[in-house]
């Protein structure tokens, strides 16, 4: 039985082959690729744009793992460069997107009935549309926070600030949706 390549020595096959080690790239994009699409589509909330999200990903990847120094975990870095083209995309089409598939996921349902299941769907499109009335940063920490389960520090180093900076984030987009959720359950009774 042949043991896989670790992660640490893919990356330096990567890093220090004087033309690019493309067995190396590959199982590195295998290893990655549903992660990296699954932050783009979240993001997105199309699976064209995720694709074309991801393709950029790993296309800046190929281009730039020779200056990746190591100072913070691959997987951080990783998750910079699908941020940070996730962001491109943005800026790019300049429109909202949806986001949040799973965020009700959060919440306890009770035992559910057919209206249940109607009224939990009007508020998964009322939440999702606060979503993506949030900006782009706010959106994102949602994304690694309640997609990707990373914790403070990690979502920190990922968007280069502090993890009290990434609080105050969570903390005002928890304080929209509860403030535009009190809304819609008073317009309800």
């Amino acid at each position: 039985m042949v043991l896989e390549e670790s992660q640490q020595e893919l990356v330096e096959r990567c890093r220090k082959a004087s033309r690019p080690d493309s067995d190396a790239f590959r199982a590195l994009f295998d290893r990655y690729k549903d992660k990296v699409y699954s932050i783009a589509l979240r993001y997105s909330g199309d699976p064209a744009v995720a694709q074309d999200i991801a393709q950029d990903t790993f296309l800046k990847l190929f281009a730039s793992i020779g200056s990746f120094r190591g100072e913070a975990s691959f997987d951080s870095w990783l998750y910079r460069l699908v941020v940070n083209a996730c962001f491109d995309q943005k800026r790019k089409t300049r429109r909202l997107t949806p986001l949040v598939e799973g965020f009700l996921d959060l919440m306890p349902a009770p035992e559910a009935s057919a209206l249940d299941d109607v009224l939990r769907a009007e508020m998964s499109a009322h939440i999702r549309e606060v979503v993506e009335s949030l900006p782009p940063d706010q959106r994102m920490v949602i994304v690694l926070r309640y997609t990707e389960g990373l914790s403070y520090e990690e979502i920190a180093a990922i968007l280069g600030c502090s993890a009290g900076t990434i609080a105050s984030r969570l903390s005002r987009v928890h304080k929209v949706l509860e403030r535009r959720l009190v809304r819609l359950a008073g317009r309800r009774k």
